[in-house]
C-alpha cells in the first residue's frame, strides 16, 4: 500500500531548532519561550502544546550536574577562595541554563506532536 501522506520531519531535528514539528518550516517560539499559536508555513495549531516544567526539570539536573562537578573538581584540585567560585560558577550556571531551556522546550513540545500526546482522560 502506497502510503499517501508525507512523512513528518524528525521531532528531534525541528524541536531542538524551534521549527514546527508538523512542516520543520515555521517558527515555533513568538519570542524566547513564548509559543507562537500557529505555523505561518503550514497553519498548524499549537494548542496541544503545553510542555509545563519538564524541559526545566531537566535542564537543572543536566547543568547543575556539570557545573557542579567542575566546581568541586577546581576546588579540590586549586582551591581557589569562594569570591572566584561565585565570580565563575554562578554566571556558568544561569548562562547554561538559558542556553538549553529554549532547545529542550522546543524538543519537548515536537516529540508531544510527533507521539500525538494529549491531556490525560479518564474513561466513564
Amino acid at each position: 500500500m502506497a502510503d499517501d501522506q508525507p512523512s513528518l520531519p524528525s521531532p528531534y531535528s525541528t524541536g531542538l531548532a524551534g521549527r514546527c514539528p508538523r512542516c520543520g518550516e515555521g517558527k515555533l517560539f513568538d519570542g524566547y519561550l513564548k509559543l507562537r499559536p500557529r505555523c505561518v508555513a503550514c497553519g498548524q495549531d499549537f494548542a496541544f502544546a503545553d510542555s509545563a516544567d519538564g524541559p526545566a526539570v531537566f535542564i537543572m539536573l543536566i547543568a547543575g550536574f556539570a557545573v557542579l562537578g567542575a566546581a568541586l573538581y577546581v576546588e579540590i584540585a586549586y582551591e581557589p577562595p569562594i569570591w572566584l567560585h561565585m565570580a565563575i560558577w554562578l554566571p556558568l550556571a544561569v548562562i547554561t541554563c538559558l542556553a538549553l531551556l529554549r532547545p529542550m522546550k522546543g524538543l519537548a513540545v515536537a516529540l508531544q506532536f510527533a507521539h500525538k500526546a494529549e491531556e490525560g482522560r479518564r474513561e466513564r
